[in-house]
This record gives structure tokens, sequence and C-alpha cells, in this order.
């Protein structure tokens, strides 16, 4: 394969140049240019784009025939002459759009019976992100992007809601007609920890995207047959055109970012360590060298005494070999927090292309690096791509081929969830507020050792004479990002190669072959001397992909009225997955060497880990569209899928689809009505099984006294499953009104995905725990809208304001018979998401209030289980209250760009409205005290840190067990106050995950050509850019409502969350 990409590319280079080269300006009915708008020649496929002043050049024979493009404006199709042309576009009436639809076949909008929105490659990399996927947040309805904060962390990329309970929910991503691997595989996904290593998808470089189609609904993904239930983003890449000048182009940005500290805890500084008024010593304190004033430093909590400048021994005077060993410091404000602890993160992009085209050639080449360093110490994480494309035509045959190639290397990933190596555990739940951040980085830097502000202390080596330096419950931070840190590095090839021959006007063969194959190496280490056990690990992934296509296509005018356009074609896709892993067992013998061979025990089998499969579908599809005078259109789809996952007598699948639509402008005769459509369809696709699905295998173990040992696994495959089938119904309209200044698109979806691969619980005494079955049902249905404006035309200045809202409402129809409630996840604190037969897919339980008359209860001294309850509210001893969901209640975004001369500017607001989320970070904050809600007077005037006695504590709003007002007090001097995980309920920790967000803004000025005609320069343009700068509105306490742990179908559960990061930069484009 390489060698045949080799040669085609040599032949890129050997053409020659027409003699006649046409100039001239592309600009819009009033005269303004129109910058990147396409010009081809229709009869020689030679192609180019205009520059930020309308300029295009072109090679081109006189009588050869011009076509002008740009996206919403009409077409113009204009003769060669001479060598001047200039052409202007009127606005885009919807009927001569042409979008990129399945199988990468550009497409007539107006004769598509679904729905598809398309996103220009500028707004997918005018303002730049190591995750290019994020850059479509808010900007197509109906499609919901989650990213987590988390430096080259992954996005969650949902269309439609979700619709399996235990398979990927992911959309599938196709880069010119090759499929791309998206695969999720984060090491935490339930809270327990890990890192976020990012999503595959994110390899795709943003500055070589040319334009983006979202594909959302069954009709619109069905030749996709048994991988398309859950919607396609079709990208198409930057090809070759002919430009002025030598055709290179260079793309520069640079941005610094901070940490929103709206998304961080605000902690109280007037109290120290401790978990409340009951330790040995004056006020709090530990006895340490006969004088009772060392601080609790090995607690985690900050209910301890109150800081008044008292001279205590601190835990930097309980190192003998650093600082002030054995003497005293104020006992006050630190004067520093955790927001102390991170860094501003810089993002450097550099991007270097050369393109050309002439009659029957076109050639593009592009090198982009991408550097990202974290707002955490020791985080780095860089991007190179490599991409080369070239097409050449051969009179009726035309050869096209791409290839890309990626590297990346991540250093010090951020830990999530609810461990060591995620350092949010402790700002956010555990942590002693009197804590000098810096100090801690200090003393890093200067020993070199792991002393940490929560080590055990007074009553370790001696209780009274010699603290224990030793780390209690957490690492010195700056420790454990230098010393429980992970790498990681991938090497990425994709592309395709592409033979089309013309065997006539009307029939013409596709042959294709698209590959994609990377290997990954994943390395995590905990040092010798961390709280944790001593450990290395590692993960190498090799996973590929390779699909080969061939299409026969045909278009013919049966009549004058009567348009046929219709293809079949066959497709054989072949998936390999090699993946090995091994850590060390118990332990590391010696600090510092990461390696197998530094392993305190011996490795076994269940230290090791091995998947090798290979899963191959064979499909055959067709598809028949018939047009009728231009106005209306009906169209046929059919796949049949084959997969080797599935059990060989019922391993074939047929996915079926139909459509529909009506240009009803062609019908009215209305000056105000530039363009109508009504449209409607129903299809049917699938979502296969994974390799081994159906095969149940054993699990090896660790051999005992030289004999082999192995265990059935705590879930049984099964040899019967069958491919998961969604059903969808889609009706939709388009409307432009006064001569397309208004725009209007409205979708109304149903879907029903059955045959749920699902876990059903059996008795252990078959050897396993669970069973998987086909068993159940998932509902999606919604509408979604897009309203597009032209507010202000004029010759200097246009305003274009795009806006659109997706409503989705998901519903568990049915579940496996006998199962009532599917548990997805039990996450820490005693919640469950999952699903029950009624609900929504996700929803969020835990425990409650107990309500008395639709109020919650309060205990008095009459009814409380024990005297700490008095005060606190009364909650459920059942779990599995219905606390909230994590499905938005609606999602919209508004985009503005203005245009002024040659100045433009445009900025992105994102809005979620409703779903809620889990906070472990509150339910363990509260209760330690380091959160400033825990300090403050009371309505009698006196702190509510006052014991009961001295008229502290507060009293809640509620009732009492009589449904009178509660006025019993309840102590806040403590960690089993009422509202942390001692005394509080999981209720009291689920929040409304709503936001509006500015998520991209960007401010340009295109250099006007009397600036630069003396310069090397054919273009240049610089803008100020910023992503996530503004949280406008959210509901949720401490901390950003789409934070979370990773991608996947867990959601809706927030651990350790890291600070939204607020990035402000500079971009600059230069072409000569």
């Amino acid at each position: 394969m390489k060698k045949i990409l080799i040669f085609l590319f040599l032949i890129v280079f050997g053409y020659g140049y027409s003699q006649n080269v046409v100039n001239g300006t592309v600009t819009d009915e009033t005269g303004v240019p129109l910058p990147g708008a396409t010009v081809l020649a229709l009869e020689t496929s030679a192609n180019t784009i205009t520059d930020f002043d309308g300029n295009y050049s072109i090679s081109a024979e006189i009588g050869t025939t011009l076509e002008f493009r740009f996206i919403g404006y009409g077409v113009a199709t204009i003769s060669v002459s001479g060598s001047s042309l200039d052409v202007s576009l009127k606005p885009d009436n919807a009927l001569d759009e042409v979008i990129v639809t399945a199988l990468g076949v550009s497409r007539d909008k107006k004769s598509l019976g679904y729905s598809v929105q398309g996103v220009d490659g500028d707004d997918v990399s005018d303002v730049k992100s190591m995750n290019a996927i994020e850059s479509l947040s808010g900007e197509v309805s109906g499609l919901d992007i989650q990213s987590y904060n988390m430096m080259g962390g992954s996005a969650n990329v949902i269309i439609r809601g979700y619709s399996s309970l235990t398979g990927s929910n992911q959309a599938l991503f196709i880069v010119d007609g090759a499929p791309i691997n998206n695969d999720i595989a984060n090491s935490n996904t339930t809270g327990g920890g890990g890192f976020d290593y990012g999503n595959a998808a994110m390899d795709i470089n943003p500055d070589d995207i040319e334009s983006v189609s979202v594909l959302k609904g069954s009709a619109a993904t069905a030749l996709y047959g048994s991988r398309a239930s859950n919607g396609v983003i079709l990208i198409t890449t930057k090809k070759g055109k002919s430009q002025e000048g030598l055709g290179i182009s260079i793309n520069s940005s640079v941005m610094v970012g901070s940490i929103d500290n709206d998304t961080m805890p605000v902690y109280q500084t007037e109290y120290g360590a401790g978990y409340g008024p009951f330790y040995d010593g004056p006020g709090g304190r530990y006895d340490l060298w006969g004088n009772n004033l060392a601080i609790l430093v090995g607690e985690d909590a900050s209910f301890g005494p109150k800081m008044e400048g008292q001279m205590v021994h601190h835990w930097f005077n309980m190192i003998p070999d650093w600082g002030d060993y054995k003497g005293m410091a104020p006992y006050q404000d630190p004067g520093t927090t955790a927001h102390d602890f991170f860094k501003n993160s810089l993002t450097t992009t550099n991007s270097i292309s050369f393109s050309s085209a002439n009659d029957d050639t076109a050639f593009r080449f592009s090198y982009t690096n991408a550097k990202m360093e974290g707002i955490l110490p020791n985080s780095e994480i860089e991007r190179n791509t490599f991409s080369l494309s070239g097409s050449k035509e051969f009179g009726k045959l035309g050869v096209s081929a791409g290839i890309t190639y990626t590297k990346n290397e991540g250093l010090g990933r951020y830990g999530t969830g609810y461990d060591n190596r995620n350092v949010f555990q402790s700002f956010r739940q555990w942590w002693i507020t009197a804590t000098d951040i810096l100090q801690q980085k200090q003393v890093f830097e200067e020993t070199g050792k792991n002393y940490s502000w929560n080590m055990y202390g007074p009553g370790g080596v001696s209780f009274d004479t010699v603290p224990n330096t030793k780390p209690h419950y957490f690492d010195n931070p700056y420790w454990m990002r230098h010393n429980t840190y992970n790498t990681d590095r991938r090497n990425r090839y994709f592309g395709n190669i592409n033979l089309n021959y013309e065997v006539n006007d009307n029939l013409s063969v596709l042959g294709r072959v698209a590959f994609d194959q990377y290997d990954e190496v994943r390395e995590e280490r905990i040092n010798v001397g961390s709280v944790d056990v001593s450990e290395y690990s590692f993960v190498n992934r090799n996973i590929s992909e390779v699909n080969y296509d061939l299409i026969i296509s045909y278009n013919k005018n049966l009549t004058d009225d009567l348009n046929l356009d219709a293809l079949v074609g066959w497709n054989l896709r072949i998936n390999n997955w090699d993946i090995v892993s091994a850590s060390t067992n118990g332990g590391l013998n010696f600090p510092d060497i990461y390696s197998l061979d530094n392993s305190v025990n011996p490795i076994t089998s269940n230290e090791t880990g091995n998947y090798d499969a290979t899963k191959k579908v064979d499909g055959l599809y067709a598809r028949a569209s018939l047009g009728y005078k231009n106005t209306y259109y009906f169209e046929g789809t059919v796949r049949r899928d084959r997969s080797s996952a599935l059990p060989v007598a019922n391993n074939s699948y047929i996915y079926p689809s139909v459509s529909g639509s009506v240009i009803l402008s062609n019908l009215v005769d209305a000056n105000w009505l530039s363009f109508a459509k009504v449209r409607a369809n129903y299809a049917q696709v699938g979502n296969d099984v994974s390799p081994y699905r159906t095969l149940t295998s054993y699990v090896i173990n660790a051999g005992f006294g030289g004999n082999a040992s192995s265990t059935n696994p705590s879930t049984f495959n099964n040899a019967n499953l069958k491919a998961e089938k969604t059903t969808e119904t889609e009706f939709g309209v388009e409307l432009d009104l006064f001569n397309s200044r208004i725009g209007f698109d409205v979708s109304l979806y149903n879907k029903t995905t059955d045959d749920l691969i699902t876990p059903f619980n059996i008795t252990g005494a078959s050897g396993a725990t669970a069973n998987f079955i086909n068993g159940g049902s998932i509902e999606n249905k919604g509408v979604e809208l897009i309203l597009r404006l032209k507010p202000v035309v004029t010759d200097d200045f246009t305003w274009n304001l795009n806006f659109n809202y997706a409503e989705n409402e998901s519903t568990v129809l049915s579940l496996a018979s006998g199962l009532e409630f599917l548990q997805l996840a039990s996450v820490q604190g005693g919640v469950s998401i999952g699903g029950k037969p009624g609900e929504p897919y996700g929803v969020i339980r835990g425990k409650d209030f107990v309500y008395v008359n639709g109020q919650p209860k309060v205990y008095t001294t009459a009814d409380a289980p024990s005297s700490s309850y008095v005060g606190v509210y009364a909650r459920t001893s059942n779990s599995d209250n219905v606390l909230g969901d994590i499905n938005p209640d609606w999602t919209g975004g508004i985009k503005n760009s203005f245009k002024y001369k040659d100045f433009n500017a445009s900025f992105l607001i994102d809005i979620q409205e409703g779903g809620n989320f889990f906070s472990l970070d509150t339910y363990y904050g509260f209760a330690t005290g380091i959160y400033d809600r825990s300090v403050g007077n009371n309505e009698l005037g006196n702190p509510i840190r006052n014991s009961i006695a001295d008229g502290g504590g507060v009293i809640l709003p509620g009732v009492n067990a009589d449904g009178s007002p509660n006025t019993t007090r309840g102590r806040t001097d403590w960690y089993a106050n009422p509202f942390g995980y001692s005394r509080g309920m999981n209720a009291q920790h689920v929040y409304d995950a709503s936001f509006v967000k500015l998520r991209e803004v960007s401010i340009g000025y295109d250099f006007p050509e009397s600036y630069i005609e003396n310069s090397p320069f054919t273009a240049a343009s610089i803008s100020l850019i910023g992503r996530n700068l503004w949280i406008i509105s959210k509901n949720s306490p401490y901390t950003d409502p789409e934070a979370g742990l990773s991608a996947g179908n867990i959601q809706g559960n927030q651990s350790g969350a890291y600070p939204s990061v607020k990035e402000l930069g500079v971009n600059v484009k230069l072409q000569f």
C-alpha cells in the first residue's frame, strides 16, 4: 500500500500548466468580497479558492466553464472568454447548496429527505483546541458535546440521545470516506481513579478540515448499516487548489489559559486542622515536645481550632532536615490557597501547508505542530501531524490518495476521580486550609522528598518527641505530580486510495481502500515513598481498521422532468485489536526505577493482560433517488451487513430506509418566499456487538503449586446475541424568507432502539453472576431547530446570526423480563446511575430527604437516632430514590458574526438547560469544613462554629415529625454537621447542570491588498481569539457543570473535578 501511495504522489509532481490564466474577484450582490469561495473548472476539475479580498487565479482555456460556490450563496457557472472574470453571487435560496452525505457523496441539499447540518472548517480551526471535536460544541443542533477540562482529555459526542445501555453511544467519525477509530479507553469510568487519555478522534488536525457534515438521523446514516445508530460526523479535508503566489499558507496561534475561579472551591481561612473539638491538648492540638502546641497535621479536615495567630508547631516544624525544626510559627491564614498550585496553560499551534493544482492534477502537503502545557506542574502534550494528498486525472480515470500521520506524546495527564493521583481529590474534599501551598512547593524542590501537609505527625515514631514525617492520607501535591505520573505516546496513520472510472456521462465506478492504524503505549508510575503502594504499569494498544469499497454510481435524466441518481456498493471492514498490559506485583524494590524487573514480587497472570481480536463485517448496499421536476424527491436505501462477531446462524441483518421531500417554493409564487421544503423519512440501522461477546472463555489466574488455575468470568457471554436495532422516523421543514434574510429548519424525530444488550443477573450457582442477553428498548424523541438571520447587510457591514436549539426526551421503554432496574454504575457515595422502564436513561439514585407534608423532616431530641442526629435532616434508609438524571432539558447555541470592511468578529454562546450530576466533592468537602459556607454567623449573630451551648449551630428549614416548623438547632462545629457525608444525604449534592457559556470569541483584521502588495505575501490576517472566557450563568457551586470523569456512557458524576480554563490568544495567517 505504501509503495502505491508513493507512486501516486510522484505522479502528482509531473504536471504542466495551462497557458491561459484567469484572474478575478468574487463578491456578493452588494460588492463585498467573499473570501474562501470555491472556483472550479468543470471540464478539467482544476480548482482554487478566493483569498481574503475575494481574489482568485486559475488556469483555464477559453471556453472552459467555471463554477463559483460560496456557503450561503447560489452557484454561478460562467464560460471563460478572456483572462479576467469578476463574479457576483446572490444569496443562496437553498436550491443549489451542496453538502457531503453518507459514503462521502456530495449531493444537492434540496433533494435530501433527512436532516444534515454543515459546519465550515474555519469554524473548527479559527479558535484552536487540542481536541478538534470540542470546537463543534454549540455549533450544531442535536449534537451534545461534553468535555472535562483536562489537558488533551476526551469529549463525549452524543447525537439525539443515548441509544444503548452497554454499547457505544459515540458518533461515528468519517474522514474523506474513511471511518476513524474513536475508541474511549480511559482508565476511569465510575470515579475510582485513573487517567483521561482522550478519545482517538482527537488525532484529527483542525487545520486540515475543509468542512464538517453532521448526519443526525437514521435515514441519513442508513448506508453505514450496523454502525450507524449513533449518527455520523463526516469530515472533508482540504485538497490541493490553484492559488495566487507560491501556494504556501502559514497559520500560527498562541493561547494562554488560566483557571476560572468561579469553578474552584472558595475556602474558609478562619479554622485549622481537625474534625471537631474533641482532641487532646488546649484548643484541639496534640502534645509534642511537652508543650501541647502541635497542630493536627495527621487529619485531613479543617474543623479544628480557630486560627488567631497563636504560636504552634506546623508540619514544616516537624522535619528534622529542613526548615525550623522544633520551632513554632503563628497559626493564621497562610495567604495562599490551592488556587496558587496551578500555573497558566500555554498552547501553541504552528501549521504550514503547500497547495497547488492545474487542469488535471492537485496536490497538498501540510505539517502542524501543536503543543500544550497544562495548568498542573509537569504536564504537557505535543502532537505532530503530517498530511499529504494528491489527485490526477488520466482521461476517464481519476486517481486520488491521501495519508495523514500523527504522533502524540503526553506527560503528566491529569488523574481523575477518587484517587491520590488527582490533586483535586484533596483540594475539593480533604484539605487543611492552614496549609501554605507554596511551602509545599519549596520543601519538595529543596529536598526532593515527600514531606506532606498531611504527614502522620505527633503520635508516630514517638508520641511526644519524634513526629512521623510519612504522608498519612495525601502526598505532597508537588511530589505527586513528579513521582506519581504517566506518559503516553501514539503513532497513527490514516488515509485512503481512490480510483474512479467514468464509464460514460451517466455511469462511474469507484474503488476505495481506507485505512486507520495506530499503536499506543501508556505507562503509569507510583514512586516509592508515596501514600499508595509503589507501582509501574503499562498498556500497549495496537488498533487497526481497513475498509474496502466498490461503488457503482448512475445518474441520468430519464426524461426532461425525471432524474435518477443511484448507486450500488460492496464493503468489507476488518478490525484488529492487539492489547497487552502488565504491572508490578507488590510494589517497587528501588525508587525511580520504573520497570517490571523492579517488581517486589514475581509477576503472575494476575498482573498481566492480553486481548487479541479480529472482526470482519461485509456489506452490500444500494441507493436509488428519483427527482421529478426539481420539486418532488423520493429515495430508498438498503444495506445488508454480515458480522463475524455474531452467531454464524444469525449473523446478517438488513437495514432499510425511505425518505422524501417536496420543494414547496416551486409550487407557490410569492416574493417573500425564497425557499420552502418539507421532508420525511423512515429508517432502521444497527449497533453491532464487539468480538467474543457471543463466546464465553475462562479467566486465567496465577498458578498454584505448579498447576494452572482458571475461573469463570463474572458475566457469561451469549451465543445467541443479536445486534441492537434502531428504528427512526423524522419529519422536517426548511424555509428561507425575504431573499434568504431569514432561514428556518425544524426537525421532529422519534427513534427506538430494541434488542438492547443487557447484563442480566443470574444465580451464582451457575459459576457467574450475570449473563448478557438481548432485552429492552430505549426511546429518544425530540425537536431540533435552526434559525439563520441576516439582520444587516450593507456595502461595508454585514451581521449574521445563527441560533440552534435541540430538545431530546429519553425513556427506557422496557428491560429484559424480570429486570426492574439496570445499574450502569455504582459510584462512591452510595449513588447509582442507571435506567428503569418509564424513566430516562441515566437516572441518578441515592438517599433522599424524608418528607412530611412535602417538607423535609428535621430530627429533634424526641426522635433522633442518637444525640449526634439532633437538628439534622432525616434521610431515607433506602438508596433507590430518584434524585435527578443526566439528560439536559434542552441545548442550544447562538453565534453572531460581523464584518466591517476589513474587520471581522464572531462569538459563540453555548447553552444547556437542565440535567443533573452528583458531586462527591461537596458530599465530602461539606463535612471537612474547607468551604466558605462552613463559617459565618447564624441568625443569633454568633459564629456557626460555636458549640450549641455557646449559641452556635443552625436551624434548618423544614418541619418536625408532627408537621410543625423546625426550631431545633443542629451542630455545625464538626464533621457530623447536617450537610456532608456523615449526617447529610445524596440528595443535598445532586446539582443542576445548566449553563450559559461564552464558548468562543474571535476578533480579526484582514490586511488589504494595498498594505501587502510590496511584501512576499498574497494575503495576511491577524485575530484575537478566546475560548471558555466566561460562564455567564450556572447553578452549581464551586465547579464547572460540564466537568466529570471522561467520555463514555457513565456521566452525571463529579469526583475531584477540574476547573474550567479560560484561554486567550492570537492567531496569524499568512499566504505567499
